[in-house]
C-alpha cells in the first residue's frame, strides 16, 4: 500500500500516542506499504514549532527517516491542484495533503473531521 500520513499522525506515531487505531499502527509498521510524509507537514511542523503552538524538539527530517517513512515533495503540479480543489476547506497544509493524495494516488491516514469523506480520495480514519 501506498500511504500518505496527516502531519498529526506522524505525530501520534512518533510519540506512540495510543489514540492512533491498532490497524493504522499495523499500516505504518508494515515494511511492505510504502508511508510517505509531505513536505507541507514537514512546513506546517516547523512553522507551528516556531510560533508556540506545538512543542516539538529536533530534526522533523531526521524523525520522518528514523521511522522509516519517506518524504513527498511539493510539485508545481500539486500546488496547482491544491489551489484550484473545489472546497471551501482553507487550510493550506490540508489542501495540499488532498492535492498529493490525488496526484500520486495515495492513501491519506487522518483522524481531521473536516477531511473525513469530504474530498474523493482514498482515506484511513486514524482513529
Amino acid at each position: 500500500m501506498r500511504l500518505l500520513i496527516d502531519t498529526h499522525v506522524l505525530l501520534w506515531w512518533d510519540a506512540q500516542n495510543p489514540v492512533l487505531n491498532e490497524s493504522v499502527k499495523d499500516l505504518l509498521a508494515d515494511p511492505e506499504n510504502a508511508v510517505f510524509v509531505s513536505a507541507a507537514s514537514v512546513w506546517e511542523i516547523a512553522t507551528k514549532a516556531r510560533s508556540g503552538k506545538l512543542i516539538f524538539k529536533g530534526s522533523v527530517l531526521k524523525t520522518i527517516s528514523q521511522n522509516g517513512f519517506e518524504t513527498l515533495p511539493i510539485s508545481a503540479a500539486d500546488a496547482e491542484v491544491a489551489g484550484s480543489l473545489d472546497w471551501e476547506h482553507r487550510d493550506p497544509f490540508d489542501r495540499m495533503l488532498v492535492a498529493q493524495a490525488r496526484n500520486h494516488r495515495l492513501t491519506l491516514i487522518s483522524a481531521d473531521a473536516a477531511l473525513r469523506g469530504r474530498i474523493e480520495i482514498a482515506q484511513i480514519w486514524a482513529r
